[in-house]
């Protein structure tokens, strides 16, 4: 029995997708932060040099793009939620803080819990010892700045 009501797979990608799609994202814009160059020429190196077939296309295309046009507004958001200057941090670190500000602020369809968490993450797998408890730290401040009501809901 088909039901064409009941949502396709394809509707709504996986977590484990989105995963992948985050982690790619952080080390294209890694790249990105260290190299400088055109953000679709590493779109491009990424997709052709990497197994992305599990991989939430679009929205790592999202994370690539849109993170550095809105760098200037993350970074503002972030930056009074440290305990030390921006330019102090890793490159990855401060990589991870951007994608989860950007989550929370401009993805309002993805939990803040998934937001930070995802965050991370991303620091345990790729940043320097302990320094995921820096990036929860602070990804939970703007959280309770930017997603109050979803937070007391």
């Amino acid at each position: 029995m088909n039901d064409s009501s009941a949502p396709k797979s394809a509707d709504k990608p996986r977590p484990a997708a989105r995963r992948k799609a985050r982690r790619f994202a952080l080390q294209a814009l890694y790249q990105w932060h260290i190299a400088g160059g055109n953000l679709s020429e590493i779109e491009a190196q990424f997709r052709n040099e990497n197994a992305m077939h599990k991989v939430d296309l679009p929205f790592f295309h999202e994370l690539l793009h849109k993170i550095p046009a809105n760098v200037g507004s993350l970074d503002q958001q972030l930056e009074p939620l440290l305990d030390i200057k921006k330019d102090d941090l890793g490159v990855v670190e401060l990589t991870a803080l951007r994608i989860g500000a950007y989550e929370l602020c401009h993805r309002i369809d993805i939990p803040y819990r998934v937001c930070i968490n995802e965050g991370i993450e991303l620091a345990k797998v790729f940043g320097a010892e302990d320094s995921y408890r820096f990036v929860n730290a602070v990804l939970d401040k703007l959280a309770k700045q930017v997603r109050s009501t979803e937070i007391k809901g």
